[in-house]
């Protein structure tokens, strides 16, 4: 069972907040410290009615006025804890492919990692917001055998809740032959068993190509495969095993291989805080032998750390 980290908040009163962020906002120098107070203790749904609740009492956007006021990284955080989860998930996809770098390692983070339900919002989300298609998108923007990936797993076509042990051996035997010959043909077998099998059938065709081949089916994907198309395949892999795990990773990465990469360190604290933060904060303790509370106060500052740190929800044996 995961844990977030954030919670609806008891004795909610959206009024009362509206009018203490309106304030904070309006006076002569931003009171930063009251929006996190706000923003990061109140869930989703909760921000979505303060936005409401200010909208009636000020005549503005609460979204507009944090850009106004606030800059850089901290502004990230708390515009993005504004959104829906499948709006934000769609204004990082479309950042991600419409900025002047294509992100691939956003893309793989959200479409190896959402369910069909949280594919289909996002979609939906992303034509609302920038009137386009994302998967007209994915296919203009990326190539390849990591376009074709994205494509199929930006249909949320994924099976859900079956499994079959009588095919896993087959799956596995695909995926194998696949790891030896490597054709185009191949790699479309491969992405097709990762793309549309439950998570419970995979776990099943894992097992089974370890039998088989007496390795694990990631080592034998980084061994036959490179780029995007060999990180987005193992992407799949680790979250079929273990979503948190692999946010975890994704973190660790972010903060010790990239000189803190911000943008994936908020995108993923702020989409996984109601959904399993407090447990991919126990993963990466485990895994890492460091707090990502510690972490992140090593690498962040000032009132950014602040807001990340809320969201994390560290406790004091974190420090």
């Amino acid at each position: 069972q995961t844990q977030g980290t954030i919670f609806p908040a008891p004795n909610f009163n959206p009024i009362m907040d509206a009018q203490v962020l309106g304030g904070a906002l309006q006076g002569i120098s931003c009171e930063k410290d009251v929006l996190i107070d706000i923003l990061t203790q109140r869930c989703n749904s909760q921000r979505l009615m303060i936005a409401e609740a200010y909208r009636d009492m000020y005549g503005r956007d609460l979204i507009t006025d944090l850009k106004e006021n606030l800059s850089h990284h901290f502004k990230e955080v708390m515009v993005g804890l504004m959104y829906q989860p499948a709006s934000y998930d769609a204004h990082e996809l479309w950042h991600a492919l419409k900025g002047a770098d294509i992100e691939e390692k956003c893309l793989i983070d959200i479409l190896a990692s959402r369910s069909n339900v949280e594919i289909f919002q996002m979609k939906e989300a992303y034509l609302i917001q920038y009137n386009n298609d994302l998967q007209q998108d994915i296919a203009s923007e990326t190539s390849g055998h990591f376009r074709d990936t994205l494509m199929n797993l930006a249909q949320g076509t994924r099976m859900e809740g079956y499994a079959d042990p009588s095919t896993a051996a087959q799956d596995a035997m695909i995926l194998w032959e696949a790891c030896q010959r490597k054709t185009g043909e191949h790699k479309n077998m491969l992405q097709m068993i990762l793309c549309n099998r439950s998570y419970q059938q995979l776990w099943m065709v894992f097992q089974e190509f370890q039998n088989i081949s007496g390795q694990d089916i990631v080592d034998a994907i980084n061994e036959c495969y490179d780029g995007y198309f060999q990180e987005l395949l193992v992407a799949i892999v680790l979250c079929v095993r273990d979503k948190p795990s692999y946010f975890a990773y994704r973190l660790y990465s972010a903060i010790h291989d990239f000189g803190f990469h911000n943008k994936t360190v908020i995108r993923i604290l702020i989409a996984r805080s109601e959904i399993d933060l407090m447990t991919i904060r126990q993963r990466y303790k485990e895994r890492y032998g460091k707090s990502l509370f510690h972490d992140i106060k090593h690498f962040a500052s000032g009132h950014y750390e602040s807001a990340l740190l809320a969201i994390c929800a560290g406790d004091a044996e974190d420090y």
